[in-house]
């Protein structure tokens, strides 16, 4: 997936900061949900629309119940494109 289409709230990037940072597992479903320092994450939605938009993804392949989260070539580039700005 290419990243796109979702939109990037405060919470999302957020999100996607704390995948960056390590504290993020997610479970490997159809509907992955997201957890941060352990606790699940307040907005599924949010994170199910990164994981689908292609943002974040399980950093194992494959994997079942919860895996550490890590994110994708799109994930990195919008935390660099708000970094620049």
């Amino acid at each position: 997936m290419s990243g796109s289409g979702v939109e990037l709230t405060h919470r999302a990037m957020a999100m996607l900061k704390a995948v960056a940072a390590g504290r993020a597992q997610m479970s490997c479903s159809c509907e992955p949900d997201l957890f941060i320092d352990g606790f699940a994450c307040c907005d599924q939605i949010t994170a199910h629309a990164l994981a689908h938009g292609g943002y974040l993804r399980p950093a194992v392949e494959g994997g079942t119940g919860r895996v550490a989260a890590e994110l994708t070539e799109a994930g990195r580039a919008a935390l660099e494109i708000t970094v620049a700005a």
